[in-house]
């Protein structure tokens, strides 16, 4: 019989194995969206225990149209990224590490103060972000192909793998979030274009978002946590000795290398 405890077991240890599987739906019909964010938790929770690592911030899951259309699924996600996950800027990336690395771009804040929900909106959330960098999301699904529904990858932590930043870091007033552009190249050849607009229609939104789902579960976004917001483009595979490269209008550029 399933239950939260298999799941959790069940994706670590196709993780620690580098191995996809089915989806859990299919053999359990039951797991909804509460027991699979009880999952996510439990997970990333034995992650802390058992790699003495520990949670740094917050990611968003299919918060662009491009990631929804793709996964065909229509609801934004919340999970979590850890210490143990970011890359040191101009590290590799071991692709052998891994099951089927993507990457995709990413809208980065560093937040200056608590923010809970609910009823946290776009002028409250970006009130309490400190500053905003760029970066790259690796995401590496426990399920074959990628393929699952919605409480599957909710309880798989959305895919979380890996992430690095880049070095640029402004403060939030500086910059207009809306029209930031973006472009993803794979070996100096680009792959899509995007602007921040295309996360919720604004950044801050995806993080308002996250503020009042996490606050329905009793979490709330602390101060000093990275707060991943979503994917501006849909995501591209990383392959041995290809470099990914997200460049942006006013955040720099940041690119990761596989091995």
């Amino acid at each position: 019989m399933w239950d939260i405890d298999r799941v959790a077991d069940e994706l670590t240890h196709r993780a620690a194995q580098r191995r996809a599987g089915g989806r859990i739906t299919t053999e359990w019909p039951d797991l909804d969206l509460a027991r699979a964010y009880a999952a996510q938790d439990r997970l990333v929770r034995r992650r802390v225990e058992e790699q003495a690592d520990h949670v740094l911030g917050v990611k968003l899951g299919l918060t662009s149209e491009a990631k929804q259309r793709r996964m065909g699924i229509s609801a934004p996600l919340t999970a979590w990224v850890t210490r143990g996950m970011q890359l040191a800027p101009g590290a590799p990336l071991e692709i052998a590490s891994l099951i089927h690395p993507r990457v995709e771009p990413e809208i980065v804040f560093e937040m200056g103060e608590d923010l809970a929900g609910p009823g946290v909106t776009l002028e409250s959330a970006m009130s309490a972000v400190k500053s905003v960098r760029a970066g790259l999301e690796v995401i590496d699904s426990r399920f074959t192909d990628f393929s699952f529904a919605l409480p599957d990858v909710v309880a798989d932590n959305a895919s979380a793998a890996a992430y690095v930043l880049g070095d640029v870091v402004v403060p939030p007033d500086s910059i207009d979030l809306v029209a930031e552009p973006c472009t993803l190249a794979v070996d100096d050849e680009p792959v899509a274009k995007a602007t921040g607009a295309a996360v919720q229609g604004h950044p801050g939104e995806a993080l308002a978002l996250a503020a009042n789902a996490l606050g329905e579960r009793g979490h709330r976004i602390k101060k000093g946590s990275l707060v991943l917001t979503g994917g501006l483009t849909d995501a591209v595979f990383l392959t041995q000795g290809s470099t990914v490269t997200a460049s942006f209008g006013h955040l720099g550029s940041v690119s990761l290398t596989g091995i």
